[in-house]
C-alpha cells in the first residue's frame, strides 16, 4: 500500500480496503525495489561532465530509469574545481526540484594517483586542500560520495570528511595493504570498482583487493559486465566478502539507453567495441551496462541465487549510503521507489518515490 511517496503498508490481498483508489495487478510478476545505482557517468547520449546541469540530470534518469534504476548518485570524473561546483550545484537543485532519482553525487577525483589514472587526465590531478574539501563539503541536501586515493592524502582529512557526512571510498589509488588498512582505520568506507585501478591481490603483497576483500566493515562497488572483470573474478571477490559487502554499479556512460555508440570525453573520442568502451588507446572508460543486465549477470557469474544479486543493487547500496531505512526494500515507511516485473523478470513498470511509469 503506497500512500503518497512511501510505503504505507504491506498486507494480504484480502485486507486490501475497499476504498483503494487505484490497484495494480503484477499479473503472476514480481514486486521489487528499484536499483540504486551508485556511479552513473552519464546515459540518454548525456555525459554529466560535458554538461553538468539539471537539464542533463533529467536525461540521464530517464535513461537508467527504463533498466530499472530508480535512485542514482551522477558522477563526475575527475574535472577542475570550477567544474566539480557546477556539478554539486546542479545536483543541489535537482533535488531542489525533486528530479525523479537524484540521490546526491559521487565526486571520482581528482584527488587520485596517476599511477592508477585510467582513463581519468592525470593533469587535472591535485591533493586535497582546503579549497577541494570546501567544494566536497558543499552539497547540503542529498548524499555525497568522494573516491580518493588514500596514500595521497591524511588520516585526518579523512576522518574530517566523515565528520562533515561524506561517504570516503578509495580507488584509482596505489595504495598498499597496509595504508589501505590504515585508511580503512581513519573513516574510509568503501572501494570503487573493486579490482581496477587499485593495487591487486598478490601472494606476500595483499594489496587495497585483498585489504578491500578481507574488512568486514566496509564494501566495494564491483561492475558485472564481463569487461571490467572476468566472470571468475568476479565470483571469487562475491564468495570472499561479507554478505553485503559486495554493491554492484555500472560505471555507466553516455551510451547507456542511447542508440548512439560513441561520445567525447576530454576531447577524446570514447567508442564501443566489442561490448567494450575505449579510448583510442583501448583502455576502458566507463561501461555501456544497465543495472538489469548487472545484476543477471551478477546472478550467473557468482551462481548466485537471483534475489541475492538483487539485493546487490537494492538493500546493499541503500545500506551503503545510509538509507536503509528509507530504500531498498519493500516495507512500511520506505520510500515506494519500486519496479513491477512480468513472469519473464523484464520490467513492466516502475515507481519512484510514490509515482508510476
Amino acid at each position: 500500500m503506497i500512500a503518497g511517496e512511501r510505503i504505507a503498508g504491506v498486507i494480504a490481498q484480502h485486507q486490501v480496503p475497499s476504498d483503494i483508489i487505484d490497484v495494480y495487478d503484477l499479473h503472476g510478476g514480481t514486486l521489487i525495489p528499484g536499483f540504486i545505482d551508485l556511479q552513473v557517468n552519464g546515459g540518454g547520449g548525456v555525459l554529466f561532465n560535458t554538461a553538468p546541469s539539471v537539464a542533463s540530470l533529467r536525461s540521464i534518469a530517464a535513461a537508467h530509469r527504463r533498466f530499472g534504476t530508480t535512485g542514482f548518485l551522477p558522477t563526475l570524473i575527475t574535472d577542475s574545481f570550477a567544474v566539480m561546483r557546477q556539478a554539486v550545484a546542479a545536483v543541489s537543485q535537482a533535488i531542489a526540484e525533486q528530479v525523479p532519482g537524484v540521490l546526491g553525487i559521487h565526486l571520482e577525483g581528482p584527488f587520485l594517483n596517476a599511477l592508477r589514472k585510467g582513463v581519468h587526465d592525470a593533469s587535472k590531478f591535485c591533493g586535497l586542500d582546503e579549497e577541494g574539501f570546501e567544494i566536497v563539503t558543499s552539497l547540503h541536501s542529498g548524499v555525497t560520495l568522494v573516491t580518493l586515493a588514500p596514500e595521497l592524502t591524511s588520516a585526518d582529512m579523512i576522518r574530517r570528511l566523515n565528520e562533515s557526512g561524506v561517504i570516503v571510498c578509495a580507488g584509482h589509488s596505489a595504495a598498499n595493504y597496509e595504508q589501505t588498512q590504515a585508511a580503512l582505520a581513519a573513516g574510509i568506507s568503501g572501494f570503487t570498482h573493486l579490482y581496477n585501478a587499485m593495487t591487486g591481490l598478490q601472494s606476500r603483497e595483499p594489496g587495497m583487493v585483498g585489504a578491500a576483500l578481507e574488512d568486514d566493515n566496509s564494501w566495494f562497488g564491483i561492475i558485472a559486465d564481463g569487461h571490467h572483470i572476468h566472470p571468475a573474478a568476479f565470483g571469487i571477490a562475491v564468495a570472499a566478502k561479507k554478505k553485503g559487502g559486495a554493491v554492484l554499479v555500472t560505471d555507466a556512460m553516455p551510451t547507456v539507453g542511447s542508440t548512439e555508440n560513441s561520445f567525447v570525453f576530454d576531447g577524446e573520442t570514447i567508442s564501443a567495441r566489442d561490448g567494450r568502451l575505449v579510448n583510442a588507446a583501448g583502455t576502458l572508460a566507463g561501461s555501456s551496462l544497465d543495472m538489469l543486465s548487472a545484476v543477471n549477470n551478477a546472478a550467473r557469474f557468482a551462481r548466485l541465487d537471483w534475489f541475492e544479486a538483487v539485493r546487490m543493487a537494492t538493500v546493499y547500496p541503500a545500506k551503503a549510503l545510509g538509507l536503509q531505512s528509507a530504500l531498498g526494500s519493500i516495507k512500511p515507511g520506505c520510500r515506494a521507489s519500486l519496479l513491477a516485473l512480468d513472469g519473464e523478470r523484464r520490467i513492466r513498470a516502475s515507481w519512484i518515490d510514490g509515482v508510476r511509469v
